[in-house]
């Protein structure tokens, strides 16, 4: 369900895109249809056909986009992520390898000397 809603909302979220760009407004959005027609400071005029289809597609954004709120907030399990993650890990059946014997901790690699060592010369 939550998937149908979302793809619906994307559409919806596309067409409300190419709608208002096809709308003609001060500065002739698009550039089609030059500036604003009439007069500068024009009464509003009836809606057209394009500001109806605008509010449509705006309504029913909304409206996916609360109803997906909601449906996410029902699918959430009551707890955060930080609570699921301080759960114990579970017990693995293979014992940690023991440390060799005689280093005493110390992983490194034995070295033959107390000398830096140097970058190999490079070959020509």
């Amino acid at each position: 369900m939550e998937n149908i809603i979302l793809v619906i909302h994307l559409i919806l979220a596309v067409c409300l895109i190419g709608i208002v760009l096809l709308q003609r407004s001060e500065g002739g959005g698009l550039g089609i249809g030059g500036g604003g027609g009439g007069g500068v400071m024009s009464g509003r005029s009836a809606a057209s056909a394009l500001a109806k289809l605008t509010w449509f597609f705006a309504v029913a954004f909304i409206i996916t986009s609360i109803s997906l709120t909601v449906l996410a907030a029902r699918n959430a399990a009551g707890d955060s992520v930080i609570e699921r993650l301080g759960t114990a890990a579970p017990e693995t059946s293979q014992p940690a390898a023991p440390a060799p014997a005689g280093l005493d901790g110390n992983l490194l690699p034995p070295s033959t000397s107390d000398a830096p060592a140097t970058p190999p010369k490079a070959s020509e």
